[in-house]
Protein backbone atom coordinates (compact mmCIF):
# COMPACT_ATOMS: atom_id res chain seq x y z
CA UNK A 1 0.00 0.00 0.00
CA UNK A 2 1.31 3.24 -0.88
CA UNK A 3 1.92 5.82 1.82
CA UNK A 4 -0.62 8.43 2.26
CA UNK A 5 0.44 11.88 0.75
CA UNK A 6 0.80 13.50 4.24
CA UNK A 7 2.63 10.17 6.39
CA UNK A 8 4.50 11.75 9.18
CA UNK A 9 3.49 14.93 8.78
CA UNK A 10 1.84 16.45 11.79
CA UNK A 11 -1.81 16.39 12.58
CA UNK A 12 -4.02 19.08 11.30
CA UNK A 13 -7.33 20.07 12.95
CA UNK A 14 -9.24 18.36 10.20
CA UNK A 15 -7.34 15.06 11.22
CA UNK A 16 -8.55 15.67 14.97
CA UNK A 17 -11.69 13.69 16.17
CA UNK A 18 -14.60 15.49 17.75
CA UNK A 19 -13.90 14.00 21.49
CA UNK A 20 -17.39 16.13 22.88
CA UNK A 21 -19.54 14.28 20.14
CA UNK A 22 -17.84 10.85 20.38
CA UNK A 23 -18.28 10.77 24.62
CA UNK A 24 -22.12 11.43 23.69
CA UNK A 25 -22.19 8.52 21.16
CA UNK A 26 -20.38 6.38 23.82
CA UNK A 27 -23.78 7.14 26.27
CA UNK A 28 -26.42 7.64 23.71
CA UNK A 29 -25.44 5.39 21.18
CA UNK A 30 -27.46 1.49 21.43
CA UNK A 31 -25.97 -1.76 19.23
CA UNK A 32 -28.40 -3.07 16.81
CA UNK A 33 -27.41 -7.27 17.73
CA UNK A 34 -28.24 -7.97 14.10
CA UNK A 35 -25.39 -6.62 13.08
CA UNK A 36 -22.35 -8.47 13.45
CA UNK A 37 -19.86 -5.47 13.92
CA UNK A 38 -21.76 -4.05 16.67
CA UNK A 39 -22.24 -7.25 18.62
CA UNK A 40 -18.75 -7.66 21.85
CA UNK A 41 -16.25 -9.84 19.61
CA UNK A 42 -12.72 -10.98 21.51
CA UNK A 43 -9.92 -10.74 19.02
CA UNK A 44 -6.44 -11.55 20.52
CA UNK A 45 -6.70 -8.49 22.25
CA UNK A 46 -9.83 -8.14 23.54
CA UNK A 47 -12.87 -6.13 21.96
CA UNK A 48 -12.29 -3.07 20.30
CA UNK A 49 -14.77 -0.51 18.38
CA UNK A 50 -15.92 3.21 17.97
CA UNK A 51 -18.69 4.68 19.89
CA UNK A 52 -19.54 6.14 16.57
CA UNK A 53 -20.04 3.13 15.24
CA UNK A 54 -22.01 1.86 17.53
CA UNK A 55 -19.65 -0.94 18.30
CA UNK A 56 -17.82 0.75 21.65
CA UNK A 57 -20.61 2.13 23.48
CA UNK A 58 -22.12 2.07 27.53
CA UNK A 59 -23.41 -0.90 26.80
CA UNK A 60 -20.98 -2.65 25.73
CA UNK A 61 -18.92 -1.94 28.86
CA UNK A 62 -22.15 -2.91 30.69
CA UNK A 63 -22.61 -6.29 29.22
CA UNK A 64 -18.81 -7.14 29.29
CA UNK A 65 -18.09 -6.18 32.48
CA UNK A 66 -21.03 -8.36 33.68
CA UNK A 67 -19.69 -11.30 31.73
CA UNK A 68 -16.19 -10.80 33.83
CA UNK A 69 -17.79 -10.81 36.86
CA UNK A 70 -19.93 -13.79 35.96
CA UNK A 71 -16.87 -15.58 34.65
CA UNK A 72 -14.44 -14.71 37.98
CA UNK A 73 -17.38 -16.07 40.20
CA UNK A 74 -17.91 -19.51 38.13
CA UNK A 75 -14.45 -19.78 38.98
CA UNK A 76 -14.46 -18.72 42.36
CA UNK A 77 -11.95 -15.95 41.73
CA UNK A 78 -12.92 -13.89 44.94
CA UNK A 79 -10.20 -11.28 45.26
CA UNK A 80 -9.82 -7.71 44.29
CA UNK A 81 -9.77 -6.41 40.31
CA UNK A 82 -6.98 -4.54 39.09
CA UNK A 83 -8.35 -1.79 37.24
CA UNK A 84 -6.45 0.16 34.42
CA UNK A 85 -6.72 2.58 31.55
CA UNK A 86 -4.88 4.49 28.93
CA UNK A 87 -5.39 7.74 27.95
CA UNK A 88 -7.49 7.15 24.76
CA UNK A 89 -10.90 9.12 25.20
CA UNK A 90 -13.24 6.39 25.72
CA UNK A 91 -11.23 4.78 28.26
CA UNK A 92 -11.93 7.29 30.68
CA UNK A 93 -15.54 6.93 30.09
CA UNK A 94 -15.78 3.09 30.03
CA UNK A 95 -13.40 3.01 33.36
CA UNK A 96 -15.87 4.69 35.16
CA UNK A 97 -18.74 2.44 33.43
CA UNK A 98 -16.71 -0.72 34.51
CA UNK A 99 -16.54 0.56 37.96
CA UNK A 100 -20.48 1.09 38.41
CA UNK A 101 -20.69 -2.23 37.22
CA UNK A 102 -18.41 -4.22 39.55
CA UNK A 103 -19.20 -2.20 42.63
CA UNK A 104 -22.96 -3.15 42.00
CA UNK A 105 -21.30 -6.32 42.11
CA UNK A 106 -19.23 -6.38 45.23
CA UNK A 107 -16.39 -7.04 43.54
CA UNK A 108 -13.26 -5.00 45.10
CA UNK A 109 -12.14 -2.79 42.61
CA UNK A 110 -7.88 -1.55 42.86
CA UNK A 111 -7.37 1.27 41.15
CA UNK A 112 -4.50 4.14 41.11
CA UNK A 113 -4.57 7.13 43.29
CA UNK A 114 -6.72 9.80 41.62
CA UNK A 115 -8.27 7.73 39.04
CA UNK A 116 -4.68 8.06 37.14
CA UNK A 117 -3.95 5.82 34.22
CA UNK A 118 -2.21 2.63 34.54
CA UNK A 119 -0.39 0.90 32.08
CA UNK A 120 -1.00 -3.25 31.11
CA UNK A 121 2.20 -3.92 32.14
CA UNK A 122 2.01 -2.50 35.41
CA UNK A 123 -1.74 -4.16 35.82
CA UNK A 124 0.33 -7.60 34.75
CA UNK A 125 3.37 -7.47 37.41
CA UNK A 126 1.05 -6.56 39.70
CA UNK A 127 -1.11 -9.61 39.54
CA UNK A 128 2.11 -11.62 39.26
CA UNK A 129 3.59 -10.13 42.23
CA UNK A 130 -0.19 -10.35 44.10
CA UNK A 131 -0.82 -13.99 42.74
CA UNK A 132 2.92 -16.02 43.31
CA UNK A 133 2.57 -19.18 45.14
CA UNK A 134 -0.97 -19.28 44.92
CA UNK A 135 -2.86 -21.81 43.12
CA UNK A 136 -5.92 -21.66 40.92
CA UNK A 137 -8.22 -22.77 43.55
CA UNK A 138 -6.87 -20.54 46.32
CA UNK A 139 -8.95 -17.81 48.08
CA UNK A 140 -8.02 -14.26 46.96
CA UNK A 141 -6.38 -14.28 43.60
CA UNK A 142 -6.68 -11.07 42.02
CA UNK A 143 -7.62 -10.49 38.48
CA UNK A 144 -7.88 -7.63 36.43
CA UNK A 145 -9.43 -5.30 33.62
CA UNK A 146 -7.35 -3.11 31.15
CA UNK A 147 -9.39 -0.40 28.97
CA UNK A 148 -7.51 0.54 25.80
CA UNK A 149 -7.59 -0.47 21.94
CA UNK A 150 -3.64 -0.48 22.30
CA UNK A 151 -2.22 2.07 19.53
CA UNK A 152 -5.81 2.06 17.84
CA UNK A 153 -6.62 5.82 16.30
CA UNK A 154 -8.62 8.43 19.05
CA UNK A 155 -11.74 7.46 18.17
CA UNK A 156 -11.69 4.04 19.02
CA UNK A 157 -12.02 2.10 22.75
CA UNK A 158 -11.05 -1.38 23.74
CA UNK A 159 -11.47 -3.78 26.75
CA UNK A 160 -9.52 -6.87 27.28
CA UNK A 161 -9.43 -9.30 30.48
CA UNK A 162 -6.62 -10.53 32.35
CA UNK A 163 -7.29 -13.63 34.24
CA UNK A 164 -5.26 -14.45 37.59
CA UNK A 165 -2.23 -15.42 35.92
CA UNK A 166 -1.52 -11.72 35.03
CA UNK A 167 -1.41 -12.12 31.06
CA UNK A 168 -4.41 -12.11 28.48
CA UNK A 169 -7.20 -14.25 28.65
CA UNK A 170 -6.85 -17.62 26.77
CA UNK A 171 -9.17 -18.20 23.82
CA UNK A 172 -11.82 -20.38 26.07
CA UNK A 173 -12.28 -17.62 28.40
CA UNK A 174 -12.29 -14.72 25.94
CA UNK A 175 -15.27 -16.98 24.01
CA UNK A 176 -17.06 -17.33 27.04
CA UNK A 177 -17.06 -13.65 27.91
CA UNK A 178 -18.00 -12.68 24.49
CA UNK A 179 -20.76 -15.03 24.71
CA UNK A 180 -21.92 -13.66 27.73
CA UNK A 181 -21.84 -9.93 26.87
CA UNK A 182 -24.17 -10.55 23.71
CA UNK A 183 -26.75 -13.02 25.79
CA UNK A 184 -26.63 -9.35 27.86
CA UNK A 185 -26.82 -7.20 25.08
CA UNK A 186 -30.12 -9.36 23.59
CA UNK A 187 -31.56 -9.18 26.48
CA UNK A 188 -31.48 -5.52 26.99
CA UNK A 189 -29.14 -5.40 29.62
CA UNK A 190 -31.91 -7.20 31.59
CA UNK A 191 -29.22 -9.05 34.68
CA UNK A 192 -26.55 -6.36 34.51
CA UNK A 193 -26.14 -4.54 37.86
CA UNK A 194 -25.28 -1.27 38.18
CA UNK A 195 -24.35 1.52 41.07
CA UNK A 196 -23.97 5.04 40.29
CA UNK A 197 -20.37 6.22 40.19
CA UNK A 198 -21.23 8.86 42.97
CA UNK A 199 -22.10 5.81 45.03
CA UNK A 200 -20.02 3.31 44.26
CA UNK A 201 -17.09 5.32 45.30
CA UNK A 202 -18.54 5.50 49.29
CA UNK A 203 -19.22 1.99 49.56
CA UNK A 204 -15.80 0.75 50.35
CA UNK A 205 -15.07 -1.48 47.29
CA UNK A 206 -12.98 0.73 45.36
CA UNK A 207 -9.48 1.11 47.10
CA UNK A 208 -7.50 3.70 45.58
CA UNK A 209 -3.75 2.69 45.90
CA UNK A 210 -0.09 3.71 44.65
CA UNK A 211 0.30 0.98 41.33
CA UNK A 212 3.34 3.32 40.18
CA UNK A 213 5.69 2.61 42.98
CA UNK A 214 5.62 -1.39 43.57
CA UNK A 215 6.22 -1.54 39.62
CA UNK A 216 9.07 0.79 39.91
CA UNK A 217 10.46 -0.32 42.41
CA UNK A 218 10.69 -3.75 41.12
CA UNK A 219 11.98 -2.86 38.05
CA UNK A 220 15.75 -3.66 39.55
CA UNK A 221 14.78 -7.21 39.49
CA UNK A 222 14.11 -7.47 35.81
CA UNK A 223 16.56 -4.66 34.03
CA UNK A 224 20.52 -4.20 35.04
CA UNK A 225 19.57 -0.12 35.80
CA UNK A 226 22.79 0.28 37.98
CA UNK A 227 25.04 -0.56 34.43
CA UNK A 228 22.58 2.37 32.54
CA UNK A 229 23.04 4.75 35.54
CA UNK A 230 26.53 4.57 35.92
CA UNK A 231 27.58 4.34 32.01
CA UNK A 232 25.72 7.92 32.11
CA UNK A 233 23.27 6.53 28.70
CA UNK A 234 21.95 9.85 27.52
CA UNK A 235 18.00 8.43 26.53
CA UNK A 236 14.93 10.64 25.13
CA UNK A 237 11.58 9.62 25.50
CA UNK A 238 8.11 10.19 23.87
CA UNK A 239 5.41 8.25 25.52
CA UNK A 240 3.05 9.52 22.45
CA UNK A 241 0.56 10.78 24.94
CA UNK A 242 0.68 7.21 26.47
CA UNK A 243 -0.54 5.87 30.32
CA UNK A 244 3.47 5.46 31.40
CA UNK A 245 3.69 9.47 30.93
CA UNK A 246 4.32 9.60 34.24
CA UNK A 247 5.99 6.52 34.71
CA UNK A 248 9.45 7.77 32.91
CA UNK A 249 10.40 10.71 35.08
CA UNK A 250 9.89 8.32 38.80
CA UNK A 251 12.39 5.91 37.08
CA UNK A 252 14.57 8.31 36.08
CA UNK A 253 14.34 9.81 39.69
CA UNK A 254 14.55 6.43 41.43
CA UNK A 255 17.71 5.01 39.56
CA UNK A 256 19.90 8.06 38.80
CA UNK A 257 18.80 7.38 34.98
CA UNK A 258 19.83 10.37 32.46
CA UNK A 259 16.07 10.62 31.09
CA UNK A 260 14.64 13.53 29.28
CA UNK A 261 10.37 13.06 28.31
CA UNK A 262 10.66 15.01 25.19
CA UNK A 263 6.83 15.42 24.83
CA UNK A 264 4.71 15.93 28.00
CA UNK A 265 1.21 16.08 26.28
CA UNK A 266 -1.77 13.89 26.89
CA UNK A 267 -4.61 14.60 24.95
CA UNK A 268 -7.87 12.77 24.12
CA UNK A 269 -7.28 13.89 20.62
CA UNK A 270 -3.81 13.15 20.03
CA UNK A 271 -3.31 16.50 18.11
CA UNK A 272 0.53 16.37 18.79
CA UNK A 273 0.89 13.44 16.81
CA UNK A 274 2.21 12.78 13.10
CA UNK A 275 0.00 10.75 10.54
CA UNK A 276 0.61 7.69 10.32
CA UNK A 277 1.45 5.34 6.46
CA UNK A 278 -2.18 5.81 5.83
CA UNK A 279 -3.04 9.36 6.76
CA UNK A 280 -4.75 8.53 10.29
CA UNK A 281 -3.43 9.02 13.39
CA UNK A 282 -2.48 6.48 14.91
CA UNK A 283 0.12 5.89 18.11
CA UNK A 284 1.79 2.98 16.76
CA UNK A 285 5.74 3.03 18.36
CA UNK A 286 6.85 0.48 15.36
CA UNK A 287 5.96 2.91 12.98
CA UNK A 288 8.71 5.52 11.67
CA UNK A 289 5.18 7.57 10.16
CA UNK A 290 3.84 7.80 13.65
CA UNK A 291 7.32 8.16 15.70
CA UNK A 292 8.05 11.05 13.01
CA UNK A 293 8.44 13.10 16.18
CA UNK A 294 10.72 11.33 18.28
CA UNK A 295 13.22 10.18 14.70
CA UNK A 296 13.33 14.11 14.63
CA UNK A 297 15.27 13.73 17.99
CA UNK A 298 17.93 10.66 17.50
CA UNK A 299 20.88 12.09 16.69
CA UNK A 300 20.81 14.21 20.39
CA UNK A 301 20.97 10.88 22.13
CA UNK A 302 22.25 7.49 22.55
CA UNK A 303 19.30 6.50 22.49
CA UNK A 304 15.01 7.47 21.96
CA UNK A 305 12.69 5.22 23.02
CA UNK A 306 8.96 5.41 22.40
CA UNK A 307 5.54 3.19 23.54
CA UNK A 308 1.79 2.69 22.70
CA UNK A 309 -0.41 4.39 25.07
CA UNK A 310 -1.11 1.47 26.81
CA UNK A 311 2.45 0.57 27.01
CA UNK A 312 2.67 -3.08 25.86
CA UNK A 313 4.92 -2.02 22.98
CA UNK A 314 8.14 -0.34 22.32
CA UNK A 315 10.04 1.78 19.78
CA UNK A 316 13.75 1.46 19.66
CA UNK A 317 15.50 4.37 18.03
CA UNK A 318 19.01 4.62 17.59
CA UNK A 319 21.28 7.76 16.38
CA UNK A 320 23.75 7.04 13.24
CA UNK A 321 26.93 5.42 14.56
CA UNK A 322 30.02 4.77 11.97
CA UNK A 323 28.51 2.89 8.86
CA UNK A 324 25.52 1.58 11.10
CA UNK A 325 22.30 4.03 9.61
CA UNK A 326 20.20 5.25 12.54
CA UNK A 327 16.70 5.53 13.04
CA UNK A 328 13.57 3.11 14.05
CA UNK A 329 14.71 -0.05 14.22
CA UNK A 330 12.31 -3.19 12.73
CA UNK A 331 10.30 -4.63 15.75
CA UNK A 332 11.67 -8.39 14.31
CA UNK A 333 15.28 -6.89 14.62
CA UNK A 334 15.06 -5.81 18.27
CA UNK A 335 13.50 -8.81 19.29
CA UNK A 336 16.57 -10.46 17.53
CA UNK A 337 19.11 -8.08 19.17
CA UNK A 338 17.14 -8.78 22.90
CA UNK A 339 17.11 -12.19 22.46
CA UNK A 340 20.82 -12.68 21.44
CA UNK A 341 21.97 -10.25 24.34
CA UNK A 342 19.72 -11.71 26.93
CA UNK A 343 20.68 -15.71 26.48
CA UNK A 344 24.42 -14.44 27.12
CA UNK A 345 24.05 -11.78 29.89
CA UNK A 346 21.59 -13.77 32.18
CA UNK A 347 23.59 -16.29 33.84
CA UNK A 348 20.85 -17.28 36.44
CA UNK A 349 18.74 -18.21 33.33
CA UNK A 350 18.77 -21.65 33.23
CA UNK A 351 19.90 -23.41 30.24
CA UNK A 352 17.07 -24.96 29.42
CA UNK A 353 14.78 -22.44 29.26
CA UNK A 354 13.03 -21.77 26.01
CA UNK A 355 12.91 -18.64 23.45
CA UNK A 356 9.43 -17.87 22.34
CA UNK A 357 8.33 -16.28 19.36
CA UNK A 358 5.03 -15.80 17.00
CA UNK A 359 5.40 -17.68 14.00
CA UNK A 360 5.00 -14.48 11.36
CA UNK A 361 8.62 -13.05 13.55
CA UNK A 362 11.51 -13.17 11.66
CA UNK A 363 13.52 -16.77 11.28
CA UNK A 364 16.77 -14.48 12.31
CA UNK A 365 15.86 -15.81 15.70
CA UNK A 366 15.35 -19.16 14.84
CA UNK A 367 19.23 -18.75 13.30
CA UNK A 368 20.11 -17.23 16.86
CA UNK A 369 19.01 -19.80 18.83
CA UNK A 370 19.89 -22.45 16.90
CA UNK A 371 23.79 -20.90 17.35
CA UNK A 372 22.98 -20.63 21.17
CA UNK A 373 21.74 -24.21 21.51
CA UNK A 374 18.68 -22.62 22.71
CA UNK A 375 15.21 -24.05 22.13
CA UNK A 376 13.03 -22.55 20.01
CA UNK A 377 9.01 -22.61 21.01
CA UNK A 378 7.28 -20.70 17.86
CA UNK A 379 3.64 -20.44 18.25
CA UNK A 380 0.34 -18.94 16.24
CA UNK A 381 -0.20 -15.14 16.37
CA UNK A 382 -1.00 -13.74 19.93
CA UNK A 383 1.09 -13.10 23.27
CA UNK A 384 -1.86 -15.05 25.24
CA UNK A 385 0.60 -18.33 23.74
CA UNK A 386 3.08 -17.22 25.89
CA UNK A 387 1.73 -16.60 29.27
CA UNK A 388 2.13 -20.05 30.73
CA UNK A 389 5.52 -20.44 29.34
CA UNK A 390 6.43 -16.95 31.00
CA UNK A 391 3.97 -17.93 34.63
CA UNK A 392 6.05 -21.28 34.79
CA UNK A 393 9.28 -20.30 34.05
CA UNK A 394 9.67 -22.47 31.08
CA UNK A 395 10.35 -19.69 28.43
CA UNK A 396 12.55 -17.51 29.52
CA UNK A 397 11.66 -14.59 26.71
CA UNK A 398 8.05 -14.19 24.53
CA UNK A 399 7.82 -11.85 21.27
CA UNK A 400 5.86 -11.18 18.43
CA UNK A 401 7.01 -9.01 15.39
CA UNK A 402 4.14 -6.53 15.83
CA UNK A 403 6.68 -5.03 18.61
CA UNK A 404 6.12 -6.61 21.82
CA UNK A 405 7.80 -9.04 24.34
CA UNK A 406 8.31 -9.98 28.04
CA UNK A 407 11.22 -11.48 29.41
CA UNK A 408 12.08 -13.33 33.06
CA UNK A 409 13.66 -11.60 36.55
CA UNK A 410 17.46 -11.68 36.30
CA UNK A 411 16.88 -14.20 38.61
CA UNK A 412 14.79 -16.76 36.24
CA UNK A 413 11.45 -15.79 38.17
CA UNK A 414 8.19 -14.15 36.60
CA UNK A 415 8.16 -10.58 35.95
CA UNK A 416 5.01 -10.40 34.02
CA UNK A 417 2.79 -12.53 31.74
CA UNK A 418 1.80 -9.61 29.52
CA UNK A 419 3.71 -7.61 27.00
CA UNK A 420 6.17 -4.79 28.32
CA UNK A 421 7.02 -1.76 26.82
CA UNK A 422 9.08 -0.22 29.73
CA UNK A 423 11.74 -3.22 29.78
CA UNK A 424 12.21 -3.49 26.14
CA UNK A 425 13.02 -0.33 26.18
CA UNK A 426 15.08 -0.21 29.15
CA UNK A 427 16.87 -3.23 28.11
CA UNK A 428 17.84 -1.26 24.63
CA UNK A 429 19.47 1.05 26.96
CA UNK A 430 21.27 -1.89 29.11
CA UNK A 431 22.48 -3.24 25.97
CA UNK A 432 24.22 -0.25 24.94
CA UNK A 433 25.69 0.32 28.55
CA UNK A 434 27.11 -3.04 28.70
CA UNK A 435 28.26 -3.50 25.53
CA UNK A 436 28.87 -0.19 24.47
CA UNK A 437 27.61 -0.40 21.46
CA UNK A 438 23.86 0.38 20.44
CA UNK A 439 20.90 -2.50 19.10
CA UNK A 440 21.46 -1.23 15.71
CA UNK A 441 25.19 -1.90 15.65
CA UNK A 442 24.37 -5.33 17.30
CA UNK A 443 21.79 -6.28 14.40
CA UNK A 444 24.67 -5.32 11.88
CA UNK A 445 26.69 -7.85 13.64
CA UNK A 446 23.77 -10.83 13.88
CA UNK A 447 23.10 -9.91 9.76
CA UNK A 448 26.88 -10.90 9.32
CA UNK A 449 27.04 -14.07 11.15
CA UNK A 450 23.52 -15.20 10.28
CA UNK A 451 22.49 -13.24 6.86
CA UNK A 452 20.27 -10.56 5.81
CA UNK A 453 17.03 -10.49 6.00
CA UNK A 454 14.20 -9.29 3.77
CA UNK A 455 10.93 -8.93 5.28
CA UNK A 456 7.62 -7.79 4.38
CA UNK A 457 3.45 -8.18 5.57
CA UNK A 458 1.02 -7.30 3.30
CA UNK A 459 -2.82 -6.59 4.13
CA UNK A 460 -5.16 -7.99 1.19
CA UNK A 461 -9.15 -7.78 1.13
CA UNK A 462 -10.86 -10.70 1.04
CA UNK A 463 -14.63 -12.02 0.89
CA UNK A 464 -15.96 -13.86 3.96
CA UNK A 465 -16.53 -16.96 1.76
CA UNK A 466 -12.52 -17.15 1.12
CA UNK A 467 -12.08 -16.19 4.73
CA UNK A 468 -13.67 -18.80 6.03
CA UNK A 469 -11.77 -21.46 3.89
CA UNK A 470 -8.43 -20.64 6.16
CA UNK A 471 -9.33 -22.07 8.69
CA UNK A 472 -9.53 -25.47 6.35
CA UNK A 473 -6.39 -25.10 5.30
CA UNK A 474 -3.62 -27.86 5.68
CA UNK A 475 -0.57 -29.47 4.15
CA UNK A 476 -2.19 -31.57 1.80
CA UNK A 477 -4.11 -28.27 0.56
CA UNK A 478 -1.23 -27.10 -1.72
CA UNK A 479 0.05 -29.13 -4.55
CA UNK A 480 3.07 -26.91 -5.18
CA UNK A 481 6.24 -28.39 -4.11
CA UNK A 482 8.75 -25.66 -4.34
CA UNK A 483 8.52 -21.78 -3.55
CA UNK A 484 10.62 -19.29 -5.17
CA UNK A 485 12.38 -21.57 -6.96
CA UNK A 486 13.68 -23.44 -3.61
CA UNK A 487 12.10 -27.02 -2.04
CA UNK A 488 9.87 -26.93 0.15
CA UNK A 489 10.84 -28.32 3.73
CA UNK A 490 7.26 -27.33 5.74
CA UNK A 491 3.28 -26.97 5.31
CA UNK A 492 2.27 -26.21 8.61
CA UNK A 493 -1.42 -25.87 9.56
CA UNK A 494 -0.07 -25.88 13.57
CA UNK A 495 2.03 -24.02 15.02
CA UNK A 496 5.30 -26.30 16.18
CA UNK A 497 5.92 -25.47 19.44
CA UNK A 498 2.21 -25.77 21.14
CA UNK A 499 0.57 -27.59 18.38
CA UNK A 500 -2.16 -24.85 18.25
CA UNK A 501 -3.73 -23.73 14.75
CA UNK A 502 -2.53 -20.79 12.99
CA UNK A 503 -6.29 -20.69 11.34
CA UNK A 504 -4.26 -20.20 8.03
CA UNK A 505 -1.08 -21.49 6.46
CA UNK A 506 3.30 -20.96 6.45
CA UNK A 507 5.37 -22.56 4.40
CA UNK A 508 8.77 -22.59 4.75
CA UNK A 509 12.22 -23.44 2.54
CA UNK A 510 15.70 -23.01 3.75
CA UNK A 511 15.84 -19.54 2.48
CA UNK A 512 12.71 -18.42 3.20
CA UNK A 513 9.43 -18.49 4.09
CA UNK A 514 5.67 -16.93 3.60
CA UNK A 515 2.79 -17.25 5.97
CA UNK A 516 -1.26 -16.24 5.22
CA UNK A 517 -3.95 -15.88 7.71
CA UNK A 518 -7.12 -13.92 8.07
CA UNK A 519 -7.44 -10.93 10.38
CA UNK A 520 -9.86 -11.61 12.90
CA UNK A 521 -11.59 -8.49 13.21
CA UNK A 522 -11.53 -7.42 8.98
CA UNK A 523 -12.20 -8.94 5.63
CA UNK A 524 -8.09 -8.95 5.13
CA UNK A 525 -6.34 -11.28 4.74
CA UNK A 526 -2.30 -10.79 6.35
CA UNK A 527 0.53 -12.15 3.81
CA UNK A 528 3.82 -12.37 5.72
CA UNK A 529 7.16 -12.85 3.82
CA UNK A 530 10.80 -13.18 4.58
CA UNK A 531 13.81 -14.04 2.26
CA UNK A 532 17.73 -14.67 3.27
CA UNK A 533 18.41 -14.09 0.00
CA UNK A 534 17.37 -10.84 -1.70
CA UNK A 535 14.54 -8.17 -2.46
CA UNK A 536 14.01 -9.61 -5.66
CA UNK A 537 13.91 -13.30 -4.12
CA UNK A 538 11.45 -11.71 -1.51
CA UNK A 539 9.05 -10.32 -4.38
CA UNK A 540 9.29 -13.76 -5.84
CA UNK A 541 8.15 -15.19 -2.68
CA UNK A 542 5.24 -13.16 -2.55
CA UNK A 543 4.17 -13.77 -5.88
CA UNK A 544 4.21 -17.30 -5.46
CA UNK A 545 2.56 -17.10 -2.17
CA UNK A 546 -0.32 -15.17 -3.68
CA UNK A 547 -0.43 -17.64 -6.87
CA UNK A 548 -1.05 -20.45 -4.44
CA UNK A 549 -3.46 -19.02 -2.02
CA UNK A 550 -5.43 -17.94 -5.20
CA UNK A 551 -5.55 -21.68 -6.52
CA UNK A 552 -6.35 -23.45 -2.86
CA UNK A 553 -8.95 -20.67 -1.78
CA UNK A 554 -10.64 -21.14 -5.44
CA UNK A 555 -12.01 -24.57 -4.63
Amino acid sequence: MASHKRAGKPALQSDLTNIPKLISQYFRLVPDMTKADQRVSFGTSGHRGCAADSSFNESHIMAITQAVVDYRKSKGIDGGLVLGMDTHALSQAAYITAIEVLVANQVTVIAQLDDAYVPTPVVSQYLVAANRGKHSSDKGLLDGVIITPSHNPPRDGGIKYNPPHGGPAEGEITSWVEQRANEYLEAQLEGVKRANIEVALTTGYVKHVDLYGPYIDALENVIDLKAIADAGIKIGVDPLGGSGIYYWDKIAQRYGLNITVLNDKVDPAFGFMTLDKDGKIRMDCSSPFAMAGLLAHADKFDLCLGNDPDFDRHGIVCPARGDVKGGLMNPNHFLAVAIDYLVTHRPQWAADKAIGKTLVSSAMIDRICASHGKTLMEVPVGFKWFVDGLADQSIAFGGEESAGAAFLQLDGQTWCTDKDGFILCLLAAEILAVTGKNPAEHYQRLTEQFGTSFYTRIDSPISAAKKAKFSALNADSLDATELAGDKITAVLSHAPGNGAAIGGLKVTTDNGWFAARPSGTEALFKLYAESFVSEAHLKQLLADAKAMLDAVLKR
